[in-house]
């Protein structure tokens, strides 16, 4: 693999990391609250994060 795309994979583990280092309760507060809702909100959050991360990569992907 190229070495941007372990980059990329580190960043994703650092960000997804920082919520249960920082505030464990808060993190399982909030998954608690993941698991009650159904699958089309879970769906809609998805694909919100998804075009959050391409147009990221559209504005700041200009390197």
């Amino acid at each position: 693999m190229p070495d941007w795309l372990w980059a990329a994979l580190a960043l994703v583990l650092i960000v997804e990391g920082i919520l249960p280092f920082a505030a464990p309760a808060l993190w399982r507060e909030t998954f608690r609250k993941l698991i009650e809702m159904s699958d089309g909100q879970i769906r809609f959050i998805g694909l919100i994060a998804l075009l959050l991360g391409v147009a990221g990569l559209a504005v700041f992907g200009r390197a």
